[in-house]
């Protein structure tokens, strides 16, 4: 009798959506999908895709999502042109959810709050960050254009089952600490191949220290270790964030007791403090406390990892009743709308004004260096965004340096890079 191999909770999901009792590391399957997402910039080369193909009909106006989140307001010609052809698709087929000027906000902040992923889904989107939705126990990654335009027709497409390291979180966070923080810690730990092609998959009585912010923000960075997705078990926190958003029923999913992992990696939080990845690789990390020398022309507090209520919420403590240092400016992005008028309620925009910040409506902007806050030659910044390659703000010989919202705020206050205890 052939012995059931148990399963991670990756595995166990995409099992599920291929129809089959069991699948195991590296093997192929066609895996039906409970999403399919594109943006202003992926796509339109999508929809190419899809008429070049012939396709004439998607396979669920519910389940075909498009946001438009990178260059709008259409700051030029070409992006306005982009989002013209993602509307006109979106009126063609009668799209439940399509977000625009006025109702959008930056992809991966926006379909968790409204309620479109769920646990033990499974999910694609034509964006490298999609796998943040791991954060509420669904299977959720990154495709190509060419791959969203097929599965937009179709509702399915095909994975390799990946192979899983379990990331075991123990101990209590140090205040200002937080999910940021924490990936940052651990993708300088591992480094930014240390889990290539594998499902990240989190657990430890730690995680009751991991608000669910904390977990989509570290969700969303699972990539920058090179992994497939990350994904977290359903536990109260989790079950509180859903009980108002998705009105669905779900299916939550643990790994087996005896899962296979690849390996185990310990993270203990008694022993993170404020971290800060350095240029130009988000594995090079160090304590806040290092960047006393590195002066900063720019900070930016937002983007699809860091622009939720309690990111602004960090930042408006720190900045409040204190003003950036002089020649530094500061940038806040709500991630989207609602937090925006949560903001503006709280009087947190009062603050990043007083402080002498701008806000801006939800975009990803400077985050890929496209509009909003790009860089030029020999400026530095410290971000709360999610990558810090060479050039990805703006000039290549610009500096990116990845942090919380609160080392980002108290970077600004001090001129340089700078842990929270300095400025307070």
């Amino acid at each position: 009798m052939q012995t059931v191999k148990k399963m991670t909770m990756t595995q166990k999901i995409l099992a599920a959506h291929a129809g089959l009792d069991e699948v195991h590391a590296g093997q192929l399957i066609q895996a039906k999908l409970d999403l399919t997402l594109g943006n202003d910039i992926t796509a339109p080369v999508a929809i190419n895709e899809f008429e070049a193909a012939g396709f004439d009909k998607i396979f669920d106006k519910n389940k075909v999502v498009f946001v438009m989140d990178h260059f709008t307001p259409n700051k030029d010609i070409k992006s306005a042109t982009q989002c013209k052809q993602c509307r006109t698709f979106a009126k063609r087929f009668n799209l439940s959810n399509f977000f625009d000027v006025g109702t959008m906000g930056i992809e991966h902040a926006l379909l968790p709050e409204q309620g479109l992923v769920a646990p033990g889904e499974a999910i694609i989107g034509a964006d490298s960050h999609t796998c943040t939705y791991g954060a509420v126990n669904a299977f959720s990654t990154g495709v190509g254009s060419t791959d969203l335009g097929a599965a937009m027709a179709v509702g399915y497409t095909w994975f390799k089952v990946p192979a899983a390291i379990k990331v075991n979180v123990t101990g209590r966070k140090k205040e200002f600490v937080s999910g940021k923080d924490l990936i940052l810690y651990l993708i300088g730990k591992i480094g930014v191949d240390g889990a290539l092609y594998k499902s990240l998959e989190f657990a430890g009585d730690g995680l009751k220290e991991l608000s669910m912010a904390d977990r989509l923000t570290i969700a969303n960075m699972a990539i920058e270790a090179g992994a497939k997705n990350g994904i977290f078990p359903v536990d109260d926190i989790t079950r509180e964030y859903l009980k108002d958003r998705v009105k669905r029923s779900w299916t939550a999913y643990d790994p087996d007791g005896d899962a296979e992992y690849e390996s185990v990696v310990e993270l203990n939080l008694d022993e993170i403090d404020c971290t800060v990845s350095w240029p130009h690789l988000p594995e090079n990390a160090k304590p806040a406390t290092e960047g006393k020398d590195i002066k900063i022309d720019q900070i930016v507090i937002g983007s699809c990892t860091n622009g939720r209520i309690e990111d602004l919420k960090a930042a408006a403590e720190i900045l409040k009743g204190r003003h950036l240092a002089d020649g530094v400016r500061g940038i806040i992005i709500p991630a989207t709308q609602s937090v925006y008028k949560e903001a503006m309620k709280l009087g947190y925009i009062e603050i990043f004004l007083d402080s002498g910040c701008i806000v801006s409506t939800p975009t990803c902007g400077p985050c890929l260096g496209g509009h909003m806050g790009v860089l030029a030659k020999g400026e530095r910044c410290v971000s709360t965004t999610n990558r810090n390659f060479v050039g990805r703000m703006g000039h290549t010989e610009s500096e990116v340096y990845l942090a919380s919202p609160a080392v980002a705020a108290a970077s600004g206050i001090a001129g340089h890079i700078a842990h929270p205890k300095e400025v307070l």
